[in-house]
Order: C-alpha cells, then sequence, then structure tokens
C-alpha cells in the first residue's frame, strides 16, 4: 500500500515523538503517566498537525491496551456502540483496556456525546479526544468534566526542523534511500509554508520527493522548493478558535494603543482569506467600545472605511481599513459609553418597568393635559444656562442614578467638564 508520508512517518513511541514538551518532555506530568503505562480519559486540544492523534496511539502502545479510533465527522451513535460492545469482549477474552479514540470531537451533537457517558463513567473504555475548537464550548460540560485537558501547541521551527531531518534520515520509512539533497534556504522556507503543521511539512516532503523521482534528480534546488510552495496558504481556520484568536489580537492590539501589532493581524487575517467585510464590522464596533466619545469621529471613520471598502473592493478597499485601524489604535481610548450601556441595560433588565415621570410625558391631547401630563415641564433650552436646574428625568422609583463616567482623556475631558459645572450648579439635595 502506497501510505502517505506523514503516515509512514508517525512516531511509534516517546523518543520518536516531536514538540510538545511541555506535556510529554522530561518530567511533564502526562510524559510520566505515557511511561508507566498509566490511562485516563483525556481530551487534546491543539491545532491541526500537532501530534494528537499520533500521541493518543502512543498511549495505546505504553499501556497494552487496544486501541480505536473513530472520527467524528463520520462515525455516530451505532459507531459508538459497536466499539462498545468491542471493548467489553476484549476486556472479556484478553483482559486488556480499550482505549476509544475519538477525533475531532467537537463534530459530535450532544446525543451522540451523550451516549459515550456511561461507559467512560464505568470504565469500559479509556476516552481519548481530539479538538482544534474550544473544548469548553464545543463539549458537553458532563463528558468535559470526566477528562483531564491537555492543550498542544503549534510545532516551533525547530520541531518542524527536526521532522523534516527525521524524514530525510530514515531509510526505512522516510525518504532516507532516496539520498535527497535540500539546502538549509529552502528547509527554512518549507518550515515557514507549513506554519507550525508537521501533517503539512510531510505532505509537503513527500511531494517534492514524488517530483524528483520523475525528474530522476537528487538534488532539490531552492527554485524547485518554491515552485513546489506557490501555493502557501496559511493556517486560518474561519470557524474555528484560530479566527477568534486572530480578532482578537488585532482587537486588543487597537485597545493596546500599538498600531503596529494591529496592522501585523489585519494583515495576518487578509492573508489567511478572511473576509475584509468581516473586519470593517469589527473596527466599528472597536470605535465605539474602546474610544467612543474620547474621540467621537473614529467612529465616523471607521463606517467611512467600511463604505469605501464597499465601494473599491479588494485590495483597494483594504488599505482604507489599514488607516482606520491605525487610527484607533493611536486614538485616545474611553469605555465610558460601553460601561454606561452594559449598567443601563442591567437596571432594566431587573427593575420594574416604571412609569415615565408625568411632567417629561408628551401631552398631544386635552385629555393627556388635564391628566397633568406634562405638567410644570421645563424647557431647558430656555433656561438661563441651558438646562432646567432641579428638573429630574428618572422614574420617581429609582431616584437619580448615574451610568456615565467620561475618562480624563480625549473630548472627554471636556465632556466631563461640562456634566461637573451642571452637578456642581444642582440644588443639593
Amino acid at each position: 500500500m502506497n501510505q502517505p508520508l506523514a503516515a509512514k512517518m508517525r512516531p511509534r513511541s516517546l523518543d520518536e515523538y516531536i514538540g510538545q514538551s511541555h506535556l510529554v518532555g522530561k518530567g511533564a506530568p502526562l510524559g510520566f503517566c505515557i511511561e508507566q503505562g498509566k490511562v485516563h480519559s483525556m481530551l487534546f486540544w491543539g491545532p491541526p498537525g500537532t501530534g494528537k492523534t499520533t500521541l493518543a496511539q502512543i498511549i495505546a502502545h505504553y499501556a497494552k491496551a487496544e486501541f480505536i479510533a473513530l472520527s467524528a465527522v463520520l462515525a455516530g451513535v451505532k459507531d459508538i456502540r459497536d466499539a462498545i460492545v468491542k471493548a467489553k469482549e476484549t476486556r472479556q477474552a484478553t483482559g486488556k483496556d480499550t482505549i476509544l479514540f475519538i477525533d475531532e470531537i467537537h463534530r459530535f451533537n450532544k446525543a451522540q456525546q451523550d451516549a459515550l457517558l456511561p461507559f467512560v463513567e464505568d470504565g469500559t473504555v479509556y476516552f481519548i479526544g481530539a479538538t482544534t475548537e474550544n473544548p469548553s464550548f464545543e463539549v458537553n460540560n458532563a463528558l468535559l468534566s470526566r477528562c483531564r485537558i491537555y492543550v498542544l501547541k503549534s510545532l516551533t521551527e525547530d520541531d518542524l526542523k527536526q521532522v523534516i531531518t527525521q524524514a530525510l534520515n530514515d531509510k526505512e520509512r522516510g525518504l532516507g534511500h532516496l539520498s535527497l539533497t535540500i539546502s538549509d534556504a529552502s528547509i527554512n522556507r518549507i518550515v515557514k509554508s507549513a506554519d507550525g503543521d508537521a501533517r503539512r511539512v510531510l505532505t509537503i516532503l513527500d511531494v517534492i520527493a514524488d517530483r524528483a523521482a520523475n525528474m530522476h534528480s537528487q538534488e532539490i534546488t531552492d527554485a524547485f522548493i518554491e515552485t513546489i510552495l506557490q501555493q502557501d496558504y496559511r493556517r486560518f481556520d474561519k470557524g474555528g478558535d484560530l479566527f477568534y484568536d486572530q480578532i482578537s489580537a488585532l482587537h486588543k492590539s487597537v485597545r493596546g494603543s500599538n498600531p503596529d501589532a494591529a496592522l501585523y493581524w489585519f494583515c495576518r487575517m487578509l492573508d489567511g482569506g478572511c473576509d475584509p467585510a468581516y473586519i470593517a464590522r469589527r473596527v466599528v464596533r472597536m470605535a465605539s467600545e474602546d474610544i467612543g466619545n474620547a474621540e467621537p469621529r473614529a467612529l465616523g471613520m471607521a463606517i467611512d472605511a467600511w463604505q469605501a471598502l464597499d465601494r473599491l473592493g479588494s485590495p483597494e478597499g483594504e488599505l482604507c481599513l489599514a488607516q482606520v485601524i491605525i487610527y484607533l489604535a493611536c486614538a485616545p481610548k474611553s469605555n465610558a459609553a460601553y460601561v454606561a450601556f452594559n449598567q443601563a441595560k442591567e437596571d432594566v433588565q431587573k427593575l420594574p418597568s416604571y412609569g415615565v415621570p408625568v411632567h417629561i410625558r408628551n401631552a398631544p391631547t386635552t385629555l393627556m393635559k388635564k391628566m397633568g401630563y406634562g405638567k410644570a415641564y421645563r424647557y431647558d433650552p430656555d433656561e438661563p444656562e441651558g438646562f432646567a436646574k432641579g428638573q429630574t428625568y428618572f422614574p420617581e422609583e429609582m431616584g437619580e442614578k448615574r451610568y456615565y463616567y467620561p475618562v480624563n482623556r480625549g473630548l472627554e475631558i471636556k465632556i466631563a467638564e461640562k456634566l461637573n459645572k451642571i452637578k456642581q450648579r444642582e440644588p443639593q439635595s
């Protein structure tokens, strides 16, 4: 069978396993458990190509346990039941434990995940799940509480270079029999293209080896590598954690007044295929949430950039977004409007629906006027200082509340001065 290089080079022991030293390195708790052959139910959470499936297989090897693998993309409750039957038969016949490994566990719905619970609970199987999504959101709490969560990280450049060296030198399973020569510069290019994914590295090497064989050449030139890598797509999951991590990084860079980092994350998202219109929507949100009245022009500029993007399209409109992202990052920051809005919403939700005070009700009819609507209301612009001292606007049951506290930055300095003057001129209660 002509297996892909990634399958042939799959590590068989901890000694061959590359990366995740924080989990399986010397003195790490999971590595100790594996070496002792101890098993517990667990979840592996990490990006693609970081060794989740391989680590599960290594655990089964050290524990001398039966290994049943399912993919949540293809499997259903029937497949789970069949695996449980097989696990029971194995224990009865040989006394061996069974590890049930489910890849992409986040693809299972609640009913499918619930079907696992009794058998994980009674020890029929040890469950190992793998997911690229945050298990806090994608895995049932009941199942989550029965597992230990291990976070796997993208492989470092040194890790990936080690993967390449291992594959090029292994004559039994890898490409050692081909005696290929690849420059350090080309290896670095492959590593950067792989974006932390060991499977991608090995897939690229597979393609290189195949084309080299067709050309009857052992020397892999830098130009040859470039032709292989010309379709270089960065890892960017438009619906997963990587997506939300990167938009979070962009938002926090703007909030942190770092225009350079904000530009970097903006370009990373574009490079990964993110829809610029999505970023434009988020930029408008940033203008209100983090800048607010400290620089009110920011909101208008954000909307203008969105409209410019809509009219120009990509890539021309992306420059308009870049311009406003820089402006927002450099602008004075205030979340006073955001905080005030949330506090007002909270009061509305928890308090009764108090009536509008009679003096500020509208009175378009004679009957309403007879009922006192609008009586004693004072029109603020006609007052000597432009506001009616002592006039109240909240429901009487609430008394006077304050939600908005301008910060000492940008235009909100002036707003605070104005509100303080009004407050000082109010009658003291």
